[in-house]
C-alpha cells in the first residue's frame, strides 16, 4: 500500500514546515493523546500552523488528476466513527444555511441535477496510508454560491448523520477540486464509504472529508467545537 511519502507535493509543503518547526506538531500529539501538555503546546503553535499553512494554499490551482489506471480499488480503507448510518437515499435531504443570504435544502436527485465534475486523486490519511481514487460530485463552491454567503463569512461547518463534525475555512471550501461527491469509481457511493453525500477533497488530510454530511453551516468565527478530532488535539488546517 502507498505511502503519503510518494507525493512530491505532499513532501515539498509538510518538508518546508517541518524545516520551519511549525508543521506536524498536532498531528503528533494528537496521536499521543491529550494531555494537559500536548493542549498547552498546540494552543501555542496551532494559530502558526493555520498562518503558514493558508500562505501555502492556492485556492484556484488545480491539482493535476492521475490517470484511470493509477486508481487504487482496494486502498481506501472504511474508517467510521460510530459504524455507518442507516440513511434512506429517497429521504436524504442536504441543508445549507448559517451566514448566508439564502438556505436551502437539496435532495439527492437534486444534487445530482446540478452540474457535476470528477476527479482522481490521492486521499491522504493521517494515519499513514493513501489511496488513489476517482469521485464525482458537485463543487462545493457551487453550493456555497447558491447560499451567497454573508459579508464576514469565513469558515463553513460539516454536520454527518453519525454525529462526526468538521469545520474548513471558507477559502479551502471553494477550491475547484473540493467536491460534495456522490460516486466513487465511477459508481454510486457506496454507504461504508459516506453515501449519499461526502466531502473530497486533494488539498486536505482525510480526516477532514466528512461523510454522510446532511448539513453545511457558513460561519463568521469557529465554535470552540472545531472538529471531532481537532478536539482531541488533531491540527486543525490539516492543508497538504
Amino acid at each position: 500500500m502507498e505511502s503519503p511519502s510518494i507525493s512530491d507535493r505532499l513532501l515539498s509543503r509538510r518538508r518546508l514546515l517541518q524545516l520551519s518547526g511549525l508543521s506536524g506538531l498536532g498531528l503528533v500529539l494528537g496521536g499521543c493523546g491529550t494531555s494537559l501538555y500536548s493542549d498547552q503546546v498546540n494552543s501555542v503553535f496551532e494559530p502558526l500552523n493555520q498562518s503558514v499553512e493558508e500562505l501555502l494554499l492556492n485556492p484556484q490551482k488545480l491539482i493535476p488528476n492521475l490517470p484511470l489506471s493509477a486508481i487504487e480499488p482496494e486502498a481506501l480503507l472504511i474508517n467510521s466513527f460510530q459504524g455507518t448510518p442507516k440513511i434512506d437515499p429517497q429521504s436524504y435531504l442536504l441543508s445549507v444555511n448559517g451566514d448566508v443570504e439564502r438556505s436551502f435544502t437539496l435532495n439527492l436527485a437534486e444534487l445530482q441535477s446540478m452540474p457535476s465534475t470528477s476527479m482522481v486523486i490521492r486521499h491522504v490519511c493521517v494515519e499513514g496510508w493513501a489511496a488513489v481514487v476517482q469521485w464525482g460530485g458537485v463543487p462545493l463552491r457551487d453550493l456555497i454560491a447558491l447560499a451567497k454567503p454573508k459579508p464576514g463569512a469565513k469558515y463553513v461547518y460539516f454536520k454527518s448523520a453519525d454525529g462526526y463534525y468538521e469545520s474548513w475555512d471558507l477559502v479551502s471550501s471553494m477550491h475547484p477540486q473540493t467536491l460534495m461527491v456522490y460516486q466513487k469509481n465511477g459508481q454510486p457511493l457506496s454507504p461504508e464509504n459516506g453515501a449519499p453525500l461526502r466531502l473530497a477533497s486533494p488539498i486536505k488530510l482525510g480526516y477532514k472529508q466528512s461523510k454522510w454530511v446532511t448539513e453545511i453551516t457558513l460561519t463568521k468565527q469557529l465554535y470552540p467545537m472545531t472538529g471531532y478530532w481537532e478536539d482531541k488535539g488533531y491540527e486543525w488546517f490539516a492543508g497538504l
